[in-house]
């Protein structure tokens, strides 16, 4: 949904989860940890053939709510994929292995049909539309629920603990999940992110009922499915853009975006993230330095790659100035002082609902959506659902 303070910015989940205790109240003996699963289980609830996902499809059946996770290889290569699908029914919890020689489109038609439970829709509803045309009919996002309560540690450790009394340890977020065999603990990890998730959504869609704003969940739910449905396109004149970018002055920005476009390449054809060939920091420090004269180098370089990241420099140190990329404004042009009152009148009020609610201001409409409003009322609708309009008066 718009409200997010970094709008189109990935999404990073907190998918700790580990332990089976009883799902019942908080007691009064303190956070519990659990031992956790026998490990075969998890072993053995790994589906990897078409018999095996019939036998799930009739389990799957009888339940009008499923709770779905994903795991993909996000920090491993260049392009990220569906490398294991969670699914949690009342009946147990399942795993799925999307790289093995399955058809899923059985799966993803039953799936299309339910309402399906998920911790931070975003990045789950992208994987799934790439991973096997996945297109989600009805969601119920544990996280937008959490927000909507005014909770503000929201991730699924913060929500087992509050609800379930029970704290999860870090796991394994940033495993390889495209390889194979998965290992034991990878498994019961995998097996844990949805284990909670359909009792937590019942406890929330209570308390959302009697703070009477499960309206507002539904809609923000619905946007959330729209915005997961459209297709981001890079704008090649903006990726390069890296958060401290603005800061470069002169010939160091044309030196920035050639060195960007070269580690696009170097990351593909070895098919890894960009942040193993360099991160975004030394990327700026070395677009400076070789502005200012010097030669940066990294002893992780290959004589290839450093030729070529060399080359890359010394095609926008001859570039002329006609040609380096153009500095971009937030409006186009500087802000009127009308937008700029139009702005503050707007976030005053989103602050004191934000207050009336306890909501966090962000949460209503960000800053970003403040501005857009205030320079154009007409696109509102197009950045905020209907509650967040009718908080707004716009």
């Amino acid at each position: 949904m718009i409200a997010w303070e970094n709008e189109g910015a990935p999404i990073t989940k907190d998918r700790t989860g580990h332990g089976h205790p009883a799902l019942d109240a908080p007691s009064d003996s303190g956070p519990r940890r659990d031992a956790g699963r026998d490990h075969s289980s998890s072993s053995n609830n790994l589906i990897g053939s078409d018999p095996g996902l019939r036998e799930l499809l009739k389990k799957i059946e009888p339940a009008e709510r499923v709770a779905v996770d994903t795991e993909a290889d996000s920090l491993h290569c260049y392009r990220e994929k569906l490398c294991l699908l969670q699914i949690g029914i009342p009946g147990g919890d399942f795993l799925v292995d999307p790289l093995a020689d399955l058809d899923l489109a059985p799966l993803r038609k039953i799936l299309e049909t339910r309402e399906i439970v998920l911790q931070g829709a975003d990045f789950d509803l992208r994987m799934l539309r790439r991973g096997m045309d996945f297109r989600a009919r009805k969601v119920f996002d544990t996280v937008i629920a959490a927000r909507l309560l005014g909770i503000r540690e929201f991730s699924l450790a913060a929500l087992v603990k509050k609800y379930f009394n029970v704290e999860l340890p870090k796991g394994s977020q940033k495993a390889n999940w495209a390889r194979r065999p998965l290992s034991s603990r990878m498994l019961e990890y995998a097996t844990n992110d949805t284990h909670y998730l359909l009792p937590l959504s019942e406890k929330l869609e209570a308390e959302l009922k009697q703070a009477q704003r499960l309206e507002w969940f539904k809609q923000s739910c619905q946007r959330a499915i729209d915005q997961a449905a459209v297709k981001r396109v890079r704008d090649e004149d903006e990726v390069w853009r890296i958060r401290g970018s603005g800061a470069l002055r002169g010939r160091a920005v044309p030196v920035l975006r050639e060195l960007w476009q070269w580690r696009e390449k170097e990351a593909e054809a070895v098919d890894r993230p960009p942040f193993h060939i360099l991160q975004n920091q030394e990327l700026l420090d070395a677009a400076e330095g070789f502005a200012a004269g010097k030669v940066p180098d990294y002893r992780h370089f290959s004589d290839r790659r450093r030729a070529a990241f060399r080359h890359a420099a010394e095609r926008a140190m001859k570039m002329p100035e006609n040609l380096w990329p153009v500095s971009r404004r937030r409006f186009g042009t500087r802000p009127t002082a009308e937008m700029v009152r139009r702005t503050d009148e707007l976030r005053q009020r989103r602050d004191k609902a934000a207050r009336d609610l306890k909501l966090e201001p962000a949460f209503i409409a960000s800053r970003g959506a403040l501005e857009a409003i205030a320079t154009n009322g007409e696109i509102s609708e197009n950045l905020l659902v209907p509650w967040q309009r009718e908080l707004l008066d716009v």
